[in-house]
């Protein structure tokens, strides 16, 4: 049996946001209507409840909603790229943390943990999250 859709009000309090919130998220491209009623109210997929969770968490690791929006809404990305990528900065990163004072270790080992855990979050990232 298909899950009913949502009333933006049904959505926000099962998400934890206002409605101001969800109008916000739907204005970003953050989330989308599945359908509009005849009167033209939208209904959203209980799913958008779990993508509302995914960018309130994205964004408590500090990365802005419009950076968050066009990561969520762009076509596959070359996954193996990304991951090379990120492999080489953090032996960058461990690279200056081997070499640096007491004090500038501390702060690295800093950007080390926030890096740690928005790729944890990521990991978490369901594939078919995307917006069509």
């Amino acid at each position: 049996m298909a899950e009913a859709l949502l009333k933006i009000g049904e959505l926000a309090a099962r998400a934890g946001v206002s409605i101001r919130t969800v109008d916000y998220y739907t204005t970003l491209g953050l989330i989308s209507p599945a359908q509009r009623t005849a009167s033209n109210y939208r209904l959203y997929l209980p799913g958008d409840v779990d993508r509302i969770h995914l960018v309130r968490r994205l964004e408590v690791q500090g990365l802005p909603l419009e950076e968050i929006s066009a990561a969520l809404t762009t076509t596959r990305a070359d996954v193996t790229a990304i991951l090379d990528r990120i492999t080489t900065d953090l032996q960058t990163l461990q690279a200056a943390v081997d070499g640096a004072s007491p004090q500038t270790q501390g702060l690295l080992a800093a950007i080390a943990t926030r890096a740690h855990s928005l790729i944890t979050v990521a990991l978490q990232i369901p594939p078919d999250l995307l917006i069509p």
